[in-house]
C-alpha cells in the first residue's frame, strides 16, 4: 500500500457480472446509510449522501442495497445523492424479506410480494431496469420455483438485466440455476465464517460472482479491541503497517476470483480505509497464517 498514492477500489482488479456488467471487484454495500438497527432514516444524512458520494468517487461502481434496508431508505438515498448516475455504475438490489421492526427480517418469495417491490425498488432508485435483483432469501412456505418464476417474468418484461440469489446454500443454488441464470450469489462470508465454501467453490468453477455479507462481522476485524483478534490477524497487520480489516478485505479478495466484496460503513473516514485495502497484498505465508488461525 502506498500512503503518498491513496489506492481507488481499481487496485482490487475487475469482474465481470453475467457477461456485461465489468465492474471493480471491491464494490460498496449501502446497508449501513440507514438508521439503527437498519431501519429508518440514517443519523446523520449529510454524511449518509458523503459516504455515497465517495463510494463513486474512489471507484466502488458496484453498489449493493435492498428495499428491506430502511425500509426503503437506503434505495432513496442513492437515488437522491447519485442521480444522475455515472457510466459503469452498477446498483444490484433485492428483494424477498419484509422489516417489522428493527433488526426484524422475515422471508417473503411469494410472486405477489416480489412483482409489487421490485417495482418499488426501480422507483425509488429512478431505474427503468434494474443491472442486477437478487432474491434476498428462500421463503420456506414458498417453492423456489414460484419464487424465481416471477423474478423470471420481471426479467423478461425487461424490468430486470440479471438475476442473482442470497442466502443459498449448494443444493438451492443448484436448483436455482435450473430455472432462471443466476449471475452472482450473496451469502455470509469472512475469514472466521465460512459455511458457504462448498458455494465459492461452485461460483467459482461456475463463473458465478461471490459476494461476501457481513465481510468484516459487524466490526469485531476493526481493531478498537486489538486482545479480542485473532494473533495472527494482528500480527499480519502489523507486518503490514495496516488495519486488521485491511488485512480481512484483502485475504477476501485473495480468496477467489469470483469474490466481490462490499464492506459497508456509514463513516468517510472508514470507507477510505476500507477502500484503501484495494492495494493491500498479501503473501502466501500471511495467507496460510490467517486460515491455519481462522481454522
Amino acid at each position: 500500500m502506498n500512503k503518498n498514492n491513496p489506492a481507488t477500489a481499481a487496485a482490487a482488479g475487475t469482474i465481470t457480472i453475467g457477461g456485461d456488467l465489468n465492474v471493480n471487484r471491491l464494490g460498496f454495500g449501502a446497508m449501513r446509510v440507514t438508521g439503527a438497527g437498519v431501519w429508518g432514516e440514517p443519523g446523520d444524512p449529510d454524511e449518509a449522501r458523503r459516504v455515497l458520494r465517495e463510494a463513486v468517487a474512489l471507484g466502488c461502481n458496484f453498489i449493493d442495497t435492498a428495499d428491506s434496508y430502511g425500509p426503503g431508505v437506503s434505495e432513496r438515498l442513492i437515488r437522491e445523492t447519485l442521480q444522475p448516475y455515472t457510466e459503469g455504475l452498477v446498483i444490484a438490489t433485492k428483494g424477498g424479506l419484509v422489516r417489522p421492526g428493527p433488526q426484524q427480517f422475515h422471508p417473503r418469495g411469494t410472486p405477489e410480494h416480489l412483482r409489487k417491490v421490485c417495482a418499488e425498488s426501480l422507483d425509488r432508485l429512478g431505474l427503468e431496469r434494474i443491472d442486477l435483483y437478487q432474491f434476498h432469501f428462500p421463503d420456506p412456505e414458498v417453492p423456489i420455483r414460484e419464487s424465481l418464476g416471477e423474478i423470471r417474468r420481471l426479467q423478461q418484461a425487461g424490468r430486470i438485466r440479471h438475476i442473482g440469489v442470497s442466502n443459498f446454500d449448494l443444493e438451492q443454488l443448484k436448483e436455482a440455476r435450473e430455472l432462471v441464470d443466476v449471475v452472482s450469489v450473496q451469502n455470509r462470508y469472512s475469514l472466521e465464517t465460512r459455511r458457504s465454501d462448498p458455494v465459492l467453490e461452485y461460483c467459482e468453477r461456475e463463473g458465478i460472482a461471490f459476494i461476501p455479507w457481513y465481510p468484516l462481522e459487524a466490526g469485531r476485524h476493526a481493531g478498537s479491541d486489538p486482545a479480542a483478534l485473532p494473533g495472527a490477524l494482528a500480527a499480519v497487520a502489523e507486518t503490514h503497517g495496516v488495519k486488521p480489516v485491511q488485512v480481512v478485505i484483502a485475504w477476501l479478495l485473495a480468496r477467489s476470483p469470483v469474490m466481490l466484496p462490499i464492506p459497508g460503513t456509514s463513516s468517510v473516514e472508514h470507507l477510505r480505509e476500507n477502500v484503501a485495502a484495494a492495494s493491500l497484498r498479501l503473501s502466501n505465508e500471511d495467507i496460510a497464517k490467517l486460515d491455519a488461525a481462522a481454522h
